[in-house]
């Protein structure tokens, strides 16, 4: 218990995360974790004279289960003469009516629900219990998601809350690994409850706590923890470092939402293509988040390597690049839909056409127990019985749906597009393939018709490709 306790004061002293006499929320789940976390601060807080208040929150997501947390806690703060504050919501109510996750919902509804406690109670800094491996699951959730240095950088020891910026999160066990916390709790005969849906391997983060790192400390790195975590610091520091760097660029160019027109740069100040990439990246991103835009890395890079080339970011709205660096945000134009369409027959066993500046050419193999083909750029290969010899070229149409080889059911095209990053002005021009009964089987810039796709019982194969023409395309 003392080395624990002693690593933790140690932590908090060094890093600063509470003041001596501080109130202090601490958010108790009922889990390890978080019981661990109650016993040490209330162990040290006579020495520090801290103030602590228990709040719990209740997501009503495991009937008796969640119940039982509550109880454990509430039983916990009498034993331990503390006040308690718990709130109640139903996260899955939430979550279906605002479009959430479950796990998003219920990380809105928490956090609202920490500050309004905090705030009631004039408390400032909630605690809590977040650990290394916590830090090491996020770490390899964020690398298969694509995330740049922030994002890997992981938690901080301490954040603004993301409802208050007033209310400080300080996180004292962020080196401390479960292990470490499981023992703690048995020698010192702590009572908590396990999560049993932690073991649900349908959450990707579950699956990366029970699959991937198991095997990645089993077969390749034992001491994973302690490398991960010493890489997300650096990173981490990277990362303010362009940040800061990027911020300063804003400020001295006038560029970072202050009133005024952004002014011409100070001799000595850099032009934004000179500019390093990280930096070019880092002031394009902050400017899009002051502009209440999601700067996902395709539409900074978009912005980054190209200036004054629209973006489209919605069905109305578009983003471009000053060759200066400032980020503008414009209407998209109204586009009319391109009503051209051409009826085409596939007769013989070849054929070619022209329609919206592209040369298409076909061919039909017949016999079956055809091999899967090797990928090759602007050709597909359907099931020509599916298709039909009757099919139809056009143009994207309002309310077109679409189902892309691998999809489970059709989706609009316009929100494909959208996905895709694909420009709003270029989908207007973009090539539609239906079939004789009127499915869609074919869109230019898109995957191929799940419904058309080859399989075994496939007797006749559509070879399908295409290439601009010399025409000019509308």
């Amino acid at each position: 218990m003392a080395d624990l306790l002693q690593h933790v004061e140690q932590s908090i002293q060094s890093r600063r995360l509470l003041k001596r006499s501080q109130k202090v929320l601490v958010a108790v789940s009922g889990g390890l974790d978080s019981m661990t976390l109650l016993h040490a601060l209330h162990a040290l807080s006579a020495k520090h004279r801290w103030r602590l208040t228990l709040a719990h929150f209740n997501h009503q997501l495991r009937g008796r289960s969640s119940n039982a947390d509550e109880q454990l806690v509430r039983k916990t703060a009498v034993a331990l003469k503390l006040p308690v504050v718990v709130g109640h919501a139903n996260v899955r109510k939430f979550a279906q009516k605002s479009g959430l996750s479950i796990e998003m919902g219920a990380r809105k509804l928490r956090h609202d629900f920490f500050v309004r406690a905090a705030k009631e109670r004039g408390i400032r800094v909630v605690a809590l219990a977040h650990h290394a491996d916590d830090q090491v699951e996020l770490f390899f959730l964020r690398v298969l998601r694509g995330a740049g240095g922030e994002g890997l950088a992981g938690m901080k020891w301490r954040s603004p809350s993301p409802v208050n910026r007033g209310i400080s999160l300080v996180r004292p066990l962020l080196d401390v690994t479960k292990d470490e916390l499981r023992d703690f709790a048995r020698k010192n005969k702590i009572h908590f409850h396990e999560d049993k849906t932690n073991a649900q391997l349908s959450a990707p983060r579950n699956r990366i706590r029970n699959e991937l790192l198991p095997l990645l400390r089993r077969k390749y790195q034992p001491a994973l923890a302690k490398t991960v975590l010493r890489l997300m610091e650096i990173i981490g520091e990277e990362a303010d470092t362009i940040g800061e760097l990027a911020g300063r660029w804003l400020k001295e160019t006038g560029r970072d939402g202050s009133p005024g027109r952004p002014r011409t740069p100070r001799r000595g100040v850099p032009t934004f293509e000179e500019l390093s990439v990280a930096v070019q990246r880092r002031v394009l991103q902050l400017q899009l988040v002051f502009l209440n835009v999601v700067p996902d890395f395709d539409l900074v890079e978009g912005l980054r390597q190209s200036a004054h080339s629209p973006i489209s970011i919605g069905s109305e709205l578009s983003a471009l690049r000053e060759a200066n660096g400032v980020v503008r945000l414009k209407l998209a134009p109204l586009i009319e839909f391109n009503s051209n369409k051409l009826a085409v027959n596939l007769t013989g066993r070849a054929g070619e056409t022209v329609f919206g500046g592209m040369r298409i050419r076909w061919h039909l193999d017949t016999g079956g127990k055809f091999s899967l083909p090797d990928w090759q750029k602007a050709r597909e290969f359907f099931n020509a019985d599916k298709i039909g010899n009757k099919i139809t070229l056009r143009h994207w149409r309002a309310g077109d749906r679409f189902q892309p080889i691998g999809f489970k059911s059709a989706a609009k095209l316009q929100d494909l597009f959208t996905n895709a990053k694909i420009p709003r002005l270029r989908r207007h021009g973009l090539i539609v393939a239906e079939a004789a009964h009127g499915e869609i089987f074919w869109v230019e810039g898109l995957r191929m018709g799940e419904l058309f796709k080859l399989t075994p019982q496939t007797e006749r194969r559509l070879i399908w490709s295409w290439h601009p023409s010399s025409n000019k395309r509308p």
